[in-house]
């Protein structure tokens, strides 16, 4: 689940301000439990219990299913989510002028890539899934979300310095996550970025997120495959580069050919990579976030 600093993710820090409620989420982490269990286990009424599931229910953070038991039916709880990501703001550089590109996903100039994997559009699927021979298809342009489980895909974008222009930071931002044949939320997987052919880094991925419907992604979209990813936002600064704010490499502006006509950007799940769990990358309209691959570069 991914929350930002809005008044719609209220109803989750709403639910996960009590002590009770936390509780409740640490009992659930470990085993499907009824109502009439947790209140014995925390020791208070089931009455209060109710009230604090439905606050959880409501904020998407558990489910109720009806099961056989001894009596009939009853009420089973169950925990929906594993992992929560807050988005902050991005900051702004003020001091420095900026290029920006946006690049839709669909419009990657290479690939090399394995099964499972697939493209489609925000109204259906692009050719046959597993068949890397339809990341050829003119259709691809359309692309709203690929994936692929190991390989390359591979984009392009103009390089609009000029050359009394001094390269100061370069950002890169986008939606991703792992590949799993349906979806995982614990599936790590380690995603290699590239810039001109210079590893800036690995990201390692925690899954393929299913546990809730993506903001974006439409209504025919299957609900038990990837729903979103991850907001990710890579830097290269001039004392190396971090993946939000944590350390990726040593890589540093000064590293970069600023006289080159284009910037080469590739995300890659390599073959000997520690964990091979595919990529997933989402477009403006599947997932958390109304953007495609962005672009920008800060200079003076």
């Amino acid at each position: 689940m991914q929350l930002g600093i809005d008044n719609s993710s209220l109803v989750v820090y709403e639910a996960l301000a009590s002590e009770v409620r936390i509780k409740i989420i640490q009992l659930l982490s470990k085993n499907k439990m009824n109502i009439k269990d947790i209140a014995e286990e925390l020791e208070i009424s089931s009455a209060i219990v109710t009230k604090h599931i439905r606050k959880l229910e409501d904020a998407g953070l558990i489910k109720t299913e009806r099961v056989p038991g001894k009596s009939g039916l009853q009420k089973i709880s169950i925990l929906k989510v594993d992992h929560i990501e807050i988005n902050f703001p991005k900051k702004i550089f003020h001091s420095f002028a900026a290029y920006e590109t946006a690049v839709p996903i669909g419009h990657y100039t290479d690939y090399d890539l394995k099964p499972t994997c697939g493209l489609a559009t925000d109204k259906e699927f692009i050719g046959r899934v597993d068949e890397p021979r339809y990341f050829m298809d003119p259709k691809r342009m359309d692309a709203e979300i690929i994936w692929f489980t190991q390989g390359f895909v591979q984009y392009n974008i103009a390089n609009f310095l000029k050359k009394d222009e001094k390269l100061q930071q370069f950002e890169i931002s986008l939606e991703i996550c792992s590949e799993f044949p349906f979806a995982n939320d614990v599936w790590p997987s380690d995603i290699t970025f590239s810039l001109n052919g210079i590893e800036l880094g690995t990201w390692r991925s925690p899954g393929d997120f299913a546990d809730t419907r993506g903001k974006f992604t439409p209504d025919w979209w299957p609900h038990n495959i990837n729903q979103y990813g991850l907001l990710k936002t890579i830097r290269i600064t001039n004392h190396g580069t971090y993946i939000d704010g944590d350390p990726m490499s040593s890589i540093t502006v000064d590293d970069l050919d600023t006289s080159t006509d284009r910037w080469t950007f590739r995300i890659e799940v390599k073959e000997d990579a520690e964990h091979v769990g595919g990529a997933t990358v989402f477009g403006k309209k599947f997932g958390n976030h109304d953007q495609d691959i962005n672009f920008k570069l800060y200079y003076l």
